[in-house]
């Protein structure tokens, strides 16, 4: 879980010029939701969220305009496509104790023979799991792991009280055998040899 303290203010301006400006003050453009309430227009610190948000399902606990803080669960961040920086995110209200769906990367570890590799079916996985208490990764070791042997969903080590969405025997990895670097065969010198004169066979054969 990352749980980061986030101060944020009211937002009453809206559209582009609006959300230029609020980014020009080092702030980013920012909307709260859930739980039956009203959407909340906000602008949160630019830097303090670009760290926060370093890790995935980053949980926030935001104050606005210094009044009760609310835990908040980032949604959807949008990112500038060519400059490192947070255009505007989304936030969801959550609860201690409350239940979300998140997509929650997968992380191999273990080493294996030059001559297999891995093939991965997922990047991740879609998790059911206590807000606050979101892990940042799933470990899969594939250490000890043959050619052609798999790992599915009902292999994995999910923390306590997590459950994965899909299905026991949705496949996650493979070890395969490892592509071969060149499939042209090594003629030799001789076989070099053997081609030169054939050519210079048919090259004669040609001229006559």
């Amino acid at each position: 879980m990352s749980e980061n303290q986030i101060p944020a203010v009211s937002r009453t301006e809206f559209g582009k010029g609006a959300a230029r400006r609020t980014r020009r003050a080092g702030m980013v453009p920012a909307v709260l939701y859930g739980h039956g309430t009203d959407p909340v227009h906000l602008s949160l610190p630019a830097h303090e969220l670009q760290l926060a948000l370093r890790v995935a399902n980053a949980v926030l606990e935001i104050t606005v305009d210094g009044g009760k803080s609310q835990l908040a669960l980032a949604k959807q961040v949008q990112r500038h496509p060519v400059r490192p920086y947070i255009e505007h995110v989304d936030l969801v209200i959550v609860r201690k104790g409350e239940k979300v769906t998140v997509e929650v990367p997968l992380l191999i570890v273990g080493d294996h023979p030059a001559d297999r590799r891995v093939s991965m079916d997922q990047q991740s996985v879609s998790l059911a799991v206590e807000a606050t208490h979101i892990p940042a990764h799933i470990e899969i070791s594939v250490a000890g792991m043959e050619i052609g042997d798999t790992i599915t969903a009902a292999d994995l080590v999910l923390p306590q009280g997590a459950s994965y969405t899909g299905e026991p025997d949705d496949l996650i990895l493979s070890m395969a055998l490892a592509q071969e670097q060149s499939t042209v065969p090594d003629l030799g010198e001789e076989g070099a040899a053997d081609e030169g004169e054939a050519e210079a066979s048919d090259e004669s054969g040609d001229e006559a």
